[in-house]
């Protein structure tokens, strides 16, 4: 049986630090760090993806967790082709002038690998201490399958190496038909762990949970099935969702008999709205637990 590690894609988002999810002794950042190391194994890091942590944050957070906690980091949006504000860039890598907000081709060569320098930078201290579980590329849901796509995901993952990489996509070309077997082919020929989703299907962005592994570790993030996952809803909205006891209990069927397969599975909650992916992590953790003492048994 492998390890099986569950946690949630943030620990400071504000609704969560509203919802009284945390005791008043977890007064600062450290704290609030330190307790939710205290509840779960492991947490994605999401804020790297609006702005590039200093080595001295991501150091803190080294030393506000055990020895055995893991990170998974969420990449830079300019890194996978997100529009992205030019005021999250470090001052001295800012086009002199242009829109509010560019994409990769906006930067020069030099500036763009050198914001790449300074991510991994930024990751050193957390790989240095054996803390680094993946660096996570979230592509945008207009990255349709194509040879460019697919030629631009390997070329992000090598940029990451040696470090492990979870890829999740978001367009539903990627698993139409016979697509999805070619796609897990390239995932497997690259060493790249595919990330299988809990969303709402039906929408362009949709992709199919599909539950396989393709790469160390196995990856799942559960974003809830909110009805206001539709084109033009609010994010927030998207993502507020409290998953039902039966739905927690099959999930925790089906990641209990599919992790005798990879070494290691993470499983992630982005239901963040006031302490939800929290709660609903906490009760899955609980169902694993139990699942695994009565296969264990039989």
């Amino acid at each position: 049986m492998g390890v099986i590690k569950v946690g949630t894609s943030s620990w400071a988002d504000q609704s969560l630090l509203r919802s009284g999810w945390y005791p008043r002794s977890a007064s600062t950042p450290a704290r609030r760090l330190g307790f939710y190391a205290s509840q779960f194994p492991m947490v994605e890091v999401d804020t790297s993806y609006y702005a590039i942590p200093v080595p001295e944050t991501t150091q803190g957070w080294v030393d506000a967790t055990p020895d055995d906690f893991t990170f998974d980091v969420k990449a830079f949006s300019l890194f996978t082709g997100h529009p992205t504000p030019v005021a999250v860039l470090p001052r001295d890598l800012r086009p002199a002038a242009g829109p509010s907000r560019i994409r990769r081709r906006d930067l020069p060569e030099r500036a763009y690998d050198e914001l790449w320098a300074r991510f991994r930078a930024a990751l050193d201290p957390i790989a240095a201490a054996g803390k680094l579980g993946v660096v996570m590329l979230q592509f945008p849901p207009w990255l349709v399958r194509s040879p460019a796509a697919e030629r631009r995901i390997v070329e992000l993952a090598q940029r990451c190496r040696p470090w492990r990489v979870g890829v999740e996509l978001r367009h539903g070309s990627w698993f139409d038909d016979d697509a999805a077997a070619d796609t897990l082919d390239l995932f497997r020929a690259h060493d790249l762990s595919v990330v299988c989703v809990d969303m709402p299907q039906g929408h362009p962005s949709s992709v199919p949970p599909i539950l396989t592994m393709t790469a160390e570790p196995a990856i799942v993030r559960f974003h809830g099935h909110s009805d206001a996952w539709g084109e033009g809803g609010d994010k927030q909205d998207k993502f507020r969702y409290a998953y039902a006891e039966d739905e927690l209990r099959h999930w925790a069927g089906l990641l209990a008999e599919f992790a005798g397969l990879p070494d290691e599975l993470h499983v992630l909650f982005n239901n963040c709205c006031a302490g939800q992916a929290q709660r609903d992590a906490t009760r899955l953790a609980q169902l694993l637990a139990e699942t695994m003492l009565v296969e264990q048994a039989v």
